[in-house]
């Protein structure tokens, strides 16, 4: 296994405002998708933008263990699939890393492939529950053995005449939705899915741009998704947008910094993905979207971010599907707020990189910001100005964690620092070094190594 050096990161207040335009690394929700659907297709996928981070790059590996071709020329990454069906066994454990996306995505897949397989991850995945995917996709017919709880390492034997699934989701997750979907695909009949509240639906969207048959019905604030199983996937060229989730650290750090305005183009606006843009319009920030398109089935468009003065607010349960990987950084901005914030239904939190609804507290408490934990909520107490700073943060090997931590610093009286910046690079490569250039050379390197 890859071991990562430790990387003890501060950041410090800048001289200067964030200036220009940021470009955020490719959508890793979707830069995973197009990997393992290229793979599950017929003929060669042709993807651009695709995120070159740890994560993905796990993916990649997986696919051409199980047969597919994958290769990147230049800035292009080919994929020449094996059709439905048609993967075959690992001659080697399948090591997902840090990402559980990935991890769980899988699940799917290799549950209906008649061939045994091991899933192994690092130390954070390897703590993280994998039971709420293996359950239901228990019923196609495969079998899983893991540690407690159906964590990692886990031995998969794939069904050998898998069977569609109907399974209703019992928490918001897209991954689980995603890995019945993914599962349904190798079996005949049709697979449905029941979610109770809308989540993220880019295997939906995907799944459709390979040829797949996809139907989707409103349910209330859910859906029912259904899947014919055993579809003749073609391969499809893939654009793959900026990610949202990544947008939002230098979207926060520009409403962190007085004077700041910056410029993120081609960034994705899937409205299952945006709760943070509405979460912050509604707590004031002047955040608007320019050049608004299509591109690859996701709706894109290029984000405009000034530095504003910002009003503590409730924020709705509903809304924690759109913007679940957002929150902890939701909380930086909170802090500087006038008047408090309370983050509501934030449950699956507990079950991130790490339990990141105690994590985030934490890292405010450590940096002398009055927050609280109840229930599943998150109480935020804005300064309404300057916070004061100065803590050391405990990471968890959580890359958001992390860079939520490193803007929190750039708006507060003392440095903050934490423990380990390594993992970073997992899902945002280059994240410090954007940051500082963005600053410019009056303003000097805000973030640094502790």
């Amino acid at each position: 296994m890859k071991i990562i050096p430790v990387r003890p990161l501060s950041a410090s207040r800048p001289t200067a405002p964030l200036t220009g335009t940021i470009r955020v690394p490719g959508d890793k929700s979707i830069s995973h998708r197009a990997l393992m659907f290229g793979a599950l297709a017929v003929g060669q996928t042709r993807i651009t933008g695709l995120l070159e981070g740890e994560d993905v790059l796990r993916t990649a590996a997986a696919m051409r263990a199980l047969g597919a071709e994958v290769e990147r020329h230049d800035d292009v990454w080919l994929v020449s699939g094996r059709g439905i069906g048609g993967l075959v066994e690992p001659a080697d454990v399948l090591d997902m890393g840090n990402s559980g996306t990935a991890a769980r995505l899988l699940s799917g897949i290799l549950a209906s492939h008649p061939f045994f397989s091991v899933m192994t991850g690092d130390a954070s995945l390897r703590r993280r529950p994998m039971r709420r995917v293996t359950d239901p996709l228990t019923a196609c017919g495969a079998r899983f053995s893991g540690r407690e709880g159906g964590r990692l390492p886990l031995a998969i034997e794939g069904a050998r005449d898998a069977m569609p699934l109907e399974y209703d989701v019992p928490v918001p997750s897209a991954q689980v939705k995603s890995a019945v979907l993914l599962c349904g695909l190798n079996a005949p009949g049709i697979t449905v899915v029941t979610e109770r509240e809308a989540t993220r639906d880019h295997s939906e969207n995907m799944l459709r741009h390979f040829g797949a048959e996809v139907s989707v019905e409103i349910q209330g604030t859910g859906r029912i998704i259904s899947l014919r199983g055993q579809p003749h996937l073609r391969a499809a060229n893939v654009v793959v947008p900026g990610d949202p989730s990544s947008a939002a650290f230098p979207i926060a750090a520009a409403l962190m910094v007085p004077g700041s305005r910056i410029v993120i183009p081609g960034v994705g606006l899937n409205l299952l993905r945006t709760g943070l843009f509405t979460t912050l319009r509604e707590m004031g920030a002047e955040l608007r979207v320019e050049n608004q398109r299509m591109e690859g089935g996701e709706p894109v468009g290029d984000i405009v971010a000034v530095y504003t003065e910002l009003r503590g607010i409730d924020v709705p349960p509903e809304r924690a599907p759109s913007m679940i990987d957002e929150y902890p950084v939701l909380a930086v901005l909170a802090a500087r707020a006038n008047g408090t914030t309370r983050m509501r239904g934030l449950k699956e939190l507990r079950v991130k990189e790490s339990d990141r609804l105690s994590a985030t507290a934490a890292m405010l408490a450590a940096n002398h910001v009055r927050v609280e934990v109840d229930g599943d909520d998150l109480i935020v107490h804005g300064t309404g100005g300057t916070p004061m700073g100065g803590g050391m943060v405990e990471t968890h090997m959580d890359h958001r964690l992390a860079m939520s931590a490193l803007v929190l610093g750039l708006g507060t009286e003392l440095a903050v620092a934490v423990d380990d910046a390594s993992f970073i690079d997992t899902s945002f490569p280059g994240f410090v070094e954007l940051i500082n250039t963005s600053i410019g050379n009056s303003g000097g390197d805000a973030l640094r190594a502790a």
